[in-house]
């Protein structure tokens, strides 16, 4: 299966896409509804929802929006934001999500154990957030407020033992800067695992969503990438052609 290219987006506390920069500055890009439609007529690989202030705020997740999204969306959807446990995904999953998301639940390896064990692990995600603290990467919890004293590789290295098929890797600090990956934190997570790793933060052209790949993601991610176009982050809902999907899998030599 070739590499996937998958927009990520957010929804803020009033269900309205937003995308943040150092996951704050959060800036109204669109109607969640519309937006999935765009990327339907655009054919897009696969499409990720994250609810940024689910956890936070301790809610949990509405299987009648949910379902509300799913009904819309005609390519494979994850979601996350409040899933902490099997109670809460199974209506998820139940209305075709496809796959969930765990934040902070992603440190409980109890948890990620009964996911995996009842929906299979293809269908558990763990995204990891990283922060860059005196030269040395650590994870954050609740929106990177709470940077933990644990490093990316060792935390994606428990949650691939606790059953999670998939890790997000994302970059705080590169949040919404539309510079590029880091590509050191790709390489040394991706190397240290066996599922596939998922680059997010930081992109912002296609080249950069290149340069994840060849860091060693198994597919990339963003959302500047597809929400915004120019300097000044006019919003524009975009997705890469198909010839511009395999010239990029091509220059990667993974056509």
């Amino acid at each position: 299966m070739r590499p996937r290219i998958i927009p990520v987006l957010l929804l803020d506390s009033r269900r309205r896409l937003v995308k943040t920069r150092h996951f704050g500055d959060e800036v109204y890009v669109g109607d969640p509804f519309n937006v999935i439609r765009i990327f339907n007529e655009k054919e897009v690989d696969e499409i990720c929802v994250l609810d940024i202030n689910a956890s936070i705020e301790g809610r949990r997740p509405d299987a009648g929006f949910i379902s509300e999204l799913a009904s819309e969306c005609f390519m494979p959807l994850s979601y996350g934001g409040g899933v902490r446990s099997v109670a809460d995904a199974t209506p998820i999953f139940a209305v075709g999500v496809e796959k969930i998301v765990l934040g902070r639940a992603g440190a409980d390896a109890v948890a990620v154990r009964a996911l995996a064990d009842s929906f299979g692990s293809q269908a558990v995600a763990v995204c990891i957030d990283c922060r860059r603290i005196n030269n040395d990467w650590r994870v954050a919890l609740d929106r990177g407020r709470a940077v933990t004293d644990v490093d990316p590789v060792t935390r994606a290295s428990a949650v691939e033992q606790a059953g999670a098929g998939e890790i997000i890797l994302q970059n705080v600090d590169r949040d919404g800067e539309r510079r590029g990956y880091d590509a050191e934190l790709i390489s040394s997570v991706s190397a240290a695992v066996d599922v596939p790793v998922v680059a997010l933060g930081g992109a912002g052209e296609l080249s950069h969503l290149e340069d994840g790949l060849r860091a060693g993601a198994s597919a990339v991610a963003s959302g500047s990438v597809f929400v915004f176009i120019g300097r000044l982050r006019a919003v524009l809902i975009t997705y890469p052609s198909q010839p511009d999907i395999v010239a990029l899998l091509e220059q990667v030599g993974a056509s």
